[in-house]
């Protein structure tokens, strides 16, 4: 009876002792399962922290960049108003820069168109003095144009004899020539310019052959006047559009180192003086058309013209 007693209490230990151990190993394993859970929960919560940090500072900076946009916005609109003003501006300014280009062009059409006609009575005047004096030797007789100038050369060995001023009868042939060039054109003015080489006059011998020349600028000067004389007196040039002027040997052309070169720098030249008078007036005359009656003023009024 002890011994059954004995047994079945072993054996209701044993029972209870497997019952505690199942519950054990499944309070383990549900233990590790939370552990599990909980480690995943904080991982993922540390996750969302760091996200949501981010998410703030992004917002801090947003919101610190909205603020300033709202500040400056008010500013953008009234700057709108003043920007329409300053356009406004600029399109009145462009319109008169736009004007006055088409008046300056106008005015360089004009002064264009001036060159052009005094080119073309240049030109002309060159064609004159070429079919009156086309005969003539190259030696002789020189024409050429500079800067719009019309320069007849005629050499000292056709107009005077060595050491003189007076006019040899062959050389009123060829001024009775330019005579008619000159008389028919009446717009324009001529100056007789002498030039001497460089050889000093012996004032000695001067005194005997020509009387009164003292020096090259004296002799210069008389060649001049004596050849004014002949077109005024013998071919009824108008005195009142002729000039005398003499230059001594300061003007040469050559050097003065032969006697060959000498005698080129020995020359008399009717010069056609530009008439710098009647060039404004065309200028004048060309910028007066076309211009707007209400656009500002580019000519010269007569009253105040230089004297």
């Amino acid at each position: 009876m002890k011994n059954n007693i004995f047994i079945v209490g072993v054996l209701g230990l044993l029972l209870t002792s497997c019952v505690s151990q199942k519950k054990y190993s499944d309070l383990e394993s549900l233990q590790q399962n939370t552990k599990e859970l909980l480690d995943s929960a904080t991982a993922k919560l540390n996750a969302a922290e760091t996200q949501l940090s981010a998410t703030s500072e992004r917002l801090s900076a947003l919101s610190e960049q909205n603020k300033f946009l709202r500040a400056n916005n008010q500013d953008l609109i009234d700057n709108i108003g003043n920007l329409t003003t300053l356009t406004q501006k600029g399109a009145e300014n462009l319109e008169r820069s736009l004007e006055s280009i088409k008046e300056k062009d106008l005015i360089i059409t004009r002064m264009q168109d001036a060159v052009t006609k005094r080119d073309s009575v240049t030109l002309a005047l060159v064609q004159s003095f070429k079919s009156s004096l086309g005969t003539l030797s190259d030696d002789d007789i020189e024409i050429n144009v500079e800067k719009g100038v019309v320069y007849v050369s005629i050499s000292d060995k056709l107009l005077f004899n060595s050491g003189s001023f007076t006019v040899t009868t062959r050389a009123k042939k060829v001024l009775e020539k330019i005579a008619i060039v000159i008389s028919d054109k009446p717009d324009l003015e001529f100056m007789v310019e002498g030039h001497t080489d460089n050889m000093l006059i012996d004032q000695e011998k001067a005194a005997e052959t020509i009387p009164g020349v003292v020096d090259n600028w004296d002799l210069s000067v008389k060649r001049a006047t004596s050849v004014v004389r002949i077109l005024q007196n013998d071919y009824g040039v108008d005195p009142t559009k002729l000039v005398a002027a003499g230059r001594s040997f300061y003007m040469p052309i050559a050097d003065n180192d032969s006697s060959v070169s000498r005698a080129v720098n020995r020359r008399t030249r009717i010069i056609v003086l530009p008439k710098l008078d009647q060039f404004t007036k065309l200028i004048e005359e060309g910028m007066s058309m076309n211009v707007p009656a209400t656009g500002p003023s580019n000519t010269i009024s007569s009253d105040n013209k230089p004297d």
